[in-house]
Formats: C-alpha cells, sequence, structure tokens
C-alpha cells in the first residue's frame, strides 16, 4: 500500500550553458499545489523608497526588514494574497532569475537536531525578499542563505538561481542549515521534491556554498551515516529515502534520466540517481518545455497510455492537473540583459497549454495576465488555458489531436517570433527605454496570439463535443 501524504510538489530542471544547444542558461519548475488555483503574470517596477520597508507574511507571519532600493522585477503572484504572495519565479532588471521553490523534505533525525521555525521564511517569501535586491546568482544564494541563517525557514526547500555565467541549486536542512551547488556548465540536473545535493567539496568554494556551522552541526549531533566518516552528502544527511519517494518523487528524476541519459542504467524507485549528468545530446528550450509536460509517455506508466489500470496509476507524472504554471527562465549569451532572458511561461496544466516567451526586459505585462479570479472568467490567460484542458479531457482520444496540433503550430510561431525580435533589436542596437518599450510591444503580441489560437481551439472543441453527450444515439439521418 502507497502511504499517503499530502505535497506541495513541483518538479525541476537545471541546464548548464554547455550543455545546452544555444549557450543558453536555463532554470525551470513546474509550480504544482491545487488544480483550480489561478496565477497572475506581473512586473514591479524599480521603486527607491524614502522610508525604511518591511516585509511581513501573510502566509506564517515571517518579518524582516528590506533594503530602500527595490529594483525592477518579474514574478508569478497568486491570484489572491491571502495566504502570501508565492511570487514564485521571475527576473529582475540585472538578469538575475530566481525560482523558488522545490519542495523537499528534511529527515527526522536531522529536524530533531534542527526543527523547523513556524515562523521562519517560507515558499511564499523568497522571490519576493530575494530576487529585487541582489545582482548575481551567488548572490542570490549567499542573500537567501543568511536569512534561512538567522529568521528560520518553515519548510525544506530547493531554490533555483542562474545569470549570465552561472547557475545553482541550494536546498535547505532542517531549520538553519543550506548548502548550495553550481551546476557545471556541460550538465543538467533534474529535481522532484527530494533533496538532490549529494556529495559536497567543503575545498571547491567556486561550486558549492554552504550555512556557517554546517559540518560542526552534522559532526556534533552525529548526522552524517556515512560509516567511514570520508564523505558528507547532503542528500543521505538531511534528506529523505523512504516509501513515499518511490512512488512520488524518484520515477520523476528516472523519466529526466531517460529522456537525456538514456545509457544510465537505473529504475524508477532508485534511491541512487546522480544529482549532476550530461546528456546524450545538446539541449534546448523545446527539450525542457518536453520534460515538463511530460507524463511518462513511451512508458507503461503513462496515466493516458496502454499499460495495465496499476501501472498507469503507479507513479505521479510531471505534469498533472495541479499544475498552476511552469516556466523556465532561459539566459541567452552575449546579448544585453533585458534582451538575454526570456520567461517562457505556461499558464495551467503544461501538457494541455504552451510555453509563451516574454523577453525580461519589458516593462509590463499583457492584461490577461494579471487580476485573475478564484473562479472561472473567459478573459483571463490562467483560465483561457484551462478551459482548454478541461474540454479535452472526457473525451481525450477524439479531441487530443486538435490540442496537439494547436500547440505544435504555436511553438514553432513563437520561435519565429522570437527570431525576429532579436533580430530587429540586435540590428537596430535598442538600449533603455526604447528596448523596453519594443520588448513590452513584442510580449503583448505573443500573449495575444496564443491565446487567440487556444480561443479558437476551444471553439473547435466546443463544437466537437456537442455530439459526444453519454445520452446521445445514433439514429436514422432521415427521422
Amino acid at each position: 500500500m502507497i502511504p499517503t501524504k499530502y505535497y506541495s510538489a513541483c518538479t525541476s530542471m537545471i541546464v548548464g550553458k554547455n550543455a545546452s544547444i544555444d549557450g543558453s542558461i536555463m532554470i525551470a519548475r513546474n509550480e504544482d499545489s491545487k488544480s483550480s488555483w489561478p496565477k497572475n503574470y506581473v512586473i514591479h517596477a524599480r521603486k527607491d523608497f524614502s522610508n525604511p520597508q518591511n516585509f511581513s507574511s501573510n502566509d506564517n507571519g515571517f518579518k524582516m526588514p528590506l533594503p530602500k532600493m527595490r529594483a525592477k522585477y518579474s514574478a508569478t503572484p497568486e491570484w489572491t494574497d491571502k495566504f502570501g504572495l508565492f511570487e514564485e519565479n521571475g527576473f529582475n532588471e540585472y538578469g538575475v532569475a530566481m525560482s523558488a521553490t522545490e519542495s523537499t523534505y528534511t529527515n527526522d533525525l536531522a529536524l530533531g537536531a534542527d526543527p523547523l521555525e513556524k515562523d521562519g521564511i517560507g515558499e511564499e517569501a523568497m522571490v519576493t525578499v530575494v530576487l529585487p535586491y541582489v545582482k548575481t546568482a551567488r548572490e542570490g544564494v549567499a542573500r537567501l542563505g543568511q536569512i534561512v541563517e538567522h529568521y528560520g525557514t518553515s519548510e525544506s526547500n530547493g531554490i533555483l538561481f542562474a545569470d549570465q555565467d552561472e547557475a545553482w541549486y541550494m536546498e535547505t536542512g532542517g531549520g538553519h542549515r543550506w548548502v548550495a551547488q553550481r551546476i557545471p556548465d556541460d550538465s543538467y540536473a533534474v529535481i522532484a521534491n527530494q533533496s538532490a545535493i549529494q556529495e559536497i567539496d567543503f575545498d571547491d568554494p567556486d561550486h558549492f556554498m554552504w550555512s556557517t556551522d554546517l559540518r560542526q552541526f552534522v559532526e556534533a549531533n552525529h548526522l552524517n551515516p556515512d560509516s567511514t566518516g570520508k564523505t558528507f552528502n547532503f542528500r543521505k544527511i538531511f534528506g529523505t529515502a523512504d516509501l513515499s519517494d518511490t512512488y512520488y518523487n524518484t520515477p520523476r528524476v528516472w523519466y529526466g534520466l531517460k529522456l537525456f541519459s538514456p545509457k544510465l542504467d537505473v529504475e524508477p524507485t532508485s534511491q541512487e540517481m546522480p544529482f549532476i549528468n550530461q546528456a546524450n545530446r545538446k539541449l534546448s528550450v523545446f527539450d525542457v518545455q518536453d520534460f515538463l509536460s511530460s507524463h511518462y509517455q513511451g512508458t507503461p506508466y503513462d496515466p493516458i497510455g496502454e499499460g495495465s489500470e496499476d501501472d498507469k496509476h503507479r507513479f505521479r507524472p510531471i505534469s498533472l492537473a495541479k499544475t498552476q504554471e511552469a516556466h523556465i527562465l532561459q539566459i541567452r549569451p552575449s546579448m544585453p540583459v533585458g534582451l538575454a532572458g526570456i520567461q517562457w511561461l505556461a499558464m495551467g496544466v503544461a501538457a494541455q497549454s504552451t510555453f509563451v516567451p516574454f523577453y525580461a526586459g519589458a516593462s509590463d505585462t499583457p492584461t490577461a495576465y494579471h487580476n485573475a479570479h478564484g473562479s472561472y472568467a473567459p478573459d483571463e490567460a490562467y483560465w483561457t488555458y484551462k478551459l482548454a484542458g478541461v474540454l479535452v479531457d472526457p473525451h481525450y482520444v477524439q479531441l487530443s489531436p486538435k490540442l496537439n496540433d494547436t500547440k505544435a503550430a504555436l511553438r514553432v510561431k513563437l520561435q519565429q517570433a522570437v527570431k525576429q525580435t532579436d533580430a530587429v533589436a540586435l540590428a537596430a542596437q535598442l538600449n533603455g527605454p526604447e528596448l523596453d518599450n519594443y520588448l513590452t510591444k513584442v510580449n503583448f503580441k505573443n500573449s495575444e496570439i496564443s491565446l487567440n489560437a487556444y480561443n479558437k481551439l476551444i471553439s473547435e472543441l466546443v463544437t466537437a463535443s456537442t455530439d459526444l453527450s453519454p445520452i446521445n444515439f445514433k439514429q436514422d439521418v432521415n427521422l
């Protein structure tokens, strides 16, 4: 029997610049929580405050002072701030990308030595209190690390950072400890709700960062299970490896390795899958989109595949109904900051939505992407993409080809739009307000292209569905 546990769950992927087909660094994640919980997409303008600022969480009461200067940054907050902001992911004006968080779990032994802080920093606050105040990915790790050490954290999390030079993955363990690893330029990583970072090299500060007393704390509390005492594996010291992980978490990592490193001989339930891997090819933004949109296609575990009923529901898929939004924060090389960053955003379920490219240098977001409501509204982006999926689900065999055709056509069209935008901006040498205005118009246009295509799809789905009612009856056309 599979143990049941409530999860606020996501799946993440990080790609180093030499592992990608065009030299991009990419950090990406599905934000999974509730099947009907809309997200907004906003851009906060740069602001210099005259008075000291403070952050106070509506979620758990976490409080901390903030600098007077807040840089411009984008974010995807909840439709309501009643339970916290949950800004989740975005770019700032310096080209730093951040995605928070990948929920993880600290084992009981470590929690006994360093319990979580009820009013410490949690997922809902991390982007808000970190992203607008850092100029590099490494600074982002350091700032969040200092906050965790000083205030504690209310939960265990993994956090993704990137800039034009580096990609980092950071994990918290217990209430006040953390570690971060730079993803090697030639590598990628896949993470799924389980502590992922393995061996820490304390003699390599260029590729690892850690909380102030991490080694001393682990030694004093006898947390390291290595009988030789020669290794320091963060996953084994702080993480979990229980039966829940083998059904809920490890299969998603396995599927990523199956897609990108198929020569690795691992099972879906293995607890020993490597964190850092090399792909069998250069990875594109489409590869990352496909991973975030996947549900074990080509295996017996696909919920809409041809496996047995037991196999189809054996493992938790990567893309599922509870995805609120999926994002890929792509940073391209040798480009001005505002043009280099693209926030690919798929509202709702990635498998049934489409990734729209939003340039980081823009100054505003389309109306359909902010002021969302908690119940269906036809003029809101989140609900438009969700509606298409809801219409397809009851008649998947008959209607999914229409959805897939729309997604495929949009992917090509939006990629062409990116190529054209880059060419115009670089040829005209746009910068400053001129570049911001141009990219804002482009973002609005890309949003319009995608939403129009999905509204057309919805019309086709409704029309096609009219003859699929269970109270239908095949009759003589002459009657």
